[in-house]
């Protein structure tokens, strides 16, 4: 994921869906059949139970951008399909990390106070947090955490709207 946070080539676009069984596995059927790769997939619900939104970041090196949103367009399910521009949106990503403590525990947390992390759960030799931010700052993040000796680390797709300074 580091590289890929900043690289122009990967595009966030995001999807309206019916809120029917097997709409997800149709849209990424159509990624897996036109060899596009999805980098990072989040799904939830709307505020209208009717609908989902499905927040992809896809690399589209060698593939124009206009070819996948018309191939997604044509999809039964598909109510709108938008590119979200990174200048003009807010995206979001959330990770929970294990950290062994070690010998540091007051460099630790200084790390945690500097990122404004959430302590979820303290063992006498792991730390658990969580954070929310943008993917790139979670990479710096994991990066300083990285030489305490990661445990588990888990992070979810990227989450994006439009920001309101349009």
């Amino acid at each position: 994921m580091n590289v890929a946070s900043v690289s122009p080539r990967w595009h966030t676009l995001v999807a309206t869906v019916e809120n029917k069984p097997g709409v997800l596995a149709r849209v990424a059927g159509l990624f897996s059949r036109r060899g596009f790769n999805i980098h990072s997939l989040a799904v939830a619900p709307t505020d209208d139970e009717r609908f989902s939104r499905i927040t992809f970041t896809v690399d589209i090196e060698g593939t124009p951008l206009d070819q996948v949103v018309k191939q997604l367009d044509k999809l039964v399910n598909v109510v709108d399909i938008s590119e979200l521009d990174p200048a003009h949106s807010v995206e979001r990503e959330l990770m929970l990390i294990t950290v062994e403590i070690g010998d540091s525990r007051k460099e630790l947390m200084e790390i945690v106070d500097d990122y404004r992390a959430y302590v979820l759960s303290e063992g006498d030799d792991r730390l658990m947090m969580s954070w929310s931010a943008r993917p790139a700052r979670l990479d710096e993040l994991e990066e300083r955490l990285r030489p305490f000796g990661i445990v588990e680390l888990q992070r979810t797709g990227r989450v994006a709207l439009p920001s309101l300074d349009n």
